[in-house]
């Protein structure tokens, strides 16, 4: 426990910063469609006095703005794209690393975290991640989609310009889906089923919503018109957006959210029996780099889909989101064949991962060189992670979501910052007063960045441990020794991946 705490305060320190206020474009704006459905309607003009001169004319208040065919058709193919991240991309990712006796059990929690999480979306989580309330959770306004019809709509990035609220939805709950299915791989093979699922209700309640409110919830562009309006959009927002914290995608909400947890659940479930001892090779490097492709393709509506507008944006994320992980690729390869004599598949497709993760929360802010700079840099990090601080500190982080997830998104969420810089390619910080890219603030910008890192890893330190002792408690964490030795598909839910 000494060697979790002190792995904390370590990261921990990146999060370190005086409060800076930037005012900055967000990844998923999130919607109280009352407020931002339409633009502030002009001002009528006041009658004449009653004299000779006739009546003033009256100005026409704007007509509300209507969802882009084109947008939402993009938008309802991004959820389809981050759908085939989890099922089936990660399913397979996770499951062609463990061994062959796990390998259903993995398909299995993948699928039911997945379906599990979709569901409490629609019950609260949207209204606690999306609606107004406080600066760090929203209410219960819109709890089991309350109010929302086909007509509703949310914001994009644009003034004047939305979305379905259903499309936004729809989209934002692949995400929560997603995510906590994540964390599964850094205690994979030893922990029961029920259990599992017990603290993935507890963590998303706690630890996912209230992460997607402080980075995301905004009233959107519309809302402001003036210095005086944003300053009410800045009080009403999540209190990481307030701060100016960019995260297009997820680095902070899903990669390092995730990570952490995964941490803190492998010291807390311990390590597999025979962990250093007896061979853990995965079981089919083949599934794996199926599984990692998948998860490459699915990024594109994840981070590129993040734009919600089918535009020059969504197309430099997704340009950002290819090159910068052809680029992680080719590091993690290179970094393996100098160290190691030889460059391995695993590496490859760790590599990509590590790429996909870093550029998760820049793609929409930096340009393709930033982003090729990013992949180039993440590799190298994650792999002395997975490769010697694993081993050093003695923790069993099975399928490395730490190493990966939470040290790539912290690499890239750090990496935003600096990027964003129009000097260096990057496209700068939205003035939504002024209606052009305000002026760039290194200090500031790094300062908001390092809140949003500080912030999800004490968050989801802090509910991990918790819900963990809780689950513990209440089920137990483990199977046992003679189940796990016998593999946890046929112990755990009677069936066989394989049969050979």
């Amino acid at each position: 426990m000494k060697k979790l705490i002190s792995i904390f305060a370590l990261i921990t320190t990146l999060g370190i910063g005086f409060s800076a206020h930037t005012f900055a474009e967000d990844a998923a704006p999130a919607v109280d469609a009352a407020a931002v459905v339409a633009p502030e309607a002009a001002p009528a003009v006041e009658a004449a006095p009653a004299t000779e001169a006739e009546t003033a004319p009256v100005v026409a208040a704007a007509p509300a703005p209507v969802p882009n065919k084109g947008d939402t058709a993009w938008m309802l193919i991004c959820v389809v794209l981050v759908t085939l991240m989890a099922i089936p991309g990660l399913g397979l990712f996770y499951g062609g690393l463990v061994r062959q006796k796990n390998m259903l059990s993995v398909l299995m929690q993948t699928f039911m975290i997945f379906s599990l999480m979709g569901v409490l979306w629609a019950i609260y989580g949207y209204s606690v991640a999306f609606t107004g309330g406080n600066p760090f959770f929203g209410g219960l306004g819109k709890a089991f989609l309350a109010g929302i019809t086909p007509d509703s709509v949310a914001a994009t990035f644009s003034k004047g310009v939305v979305i379905p609220e259903l499309v936004f939805v729809a989209f934002q709950l692949t995400f929560a889906a997603i995510t906590p299915a994540l964390i599964i791989g850094a205690f994979a093979e030893r922990m029961k089923f029920s259990a599992i699922l017990a603290f993935m209700v507890l963590w998303f309640t706690f630890a996912y919503l209230p992460m997607a409110h402080m980075v995301w919830y905004w009233d959107g562009p519309d809302a402001v018109t003036d210095a005086a309006s944003l300053e009410t959009v800045l009080a009403n927002a999540g209190w990481l957006w307030a701060k100016g914290a960019l995260d297009f995608a997820g680095g902070t909400v899903v990669h390092i959210n995730a990570g952490v947890a995964g941490l803190v659940g492998a010291y807390m479930v311990g390590k597999r029996i025979g962990y250093g001892k007896e061979s853990m090779a995965p079981h089919s490097l083949t599934l794996t780099m199926v599984g990692a492709a998948l998860l490459w393709v699915g990024w594109f509506g994840f981070n590129a889909g993040s734009n919600l507008e089918a535009n020059g944006y969504a197309a430099l994320a997704l340009v950002n989101t290819m090159i910068a992980t052809g680029a992680a690729t080719l590091s993690w390869a290179f970094a393996e064949w100098l160290f190691k004599g030889k460059p391995s598949m695993l590496g490859a497709a760790s590599g990509a991962v590590a790429g996909l993760v870093a550029i998760t929360p820049a793609c929409g802010f930096v340009g393709p060189m930033g982003a090729i700079i990013i992949g180039l840099l993440v590799s190298p990090i994650c792999y002395f992670f997975v490769a010697k601080v694993k081993y050093a500190l003695g923790y069993d982080d099975a399928l490395d979501v730490f190493g990966v997830h939470a040290i790539g998104g912290i690499f890239g969420a750090l990496a935003t910052g600096v990027f964003v810089n129009p000097a260096l390619g990057g496209m700068g910080v939205y003035d939504y007063v002024a209606n052009t890219v305000g002026e760039y603030n290194f200090a500031a910008q790094m300062t908001a960045q390092a809140y949003a890192v500080g912030t999800a890893i004490v968050v989801s330190a802090t509910v991990s441990f918790i819900a963990f002792k809780i689950v513990d408690v209440l089920i137990g964490l483990r199977v046992s020794e003679e189940s796990e030795r016998e593999g946890l598909d046929t112990t755990e839910h009677g069936e066989r991946a394989y049969h050979n």
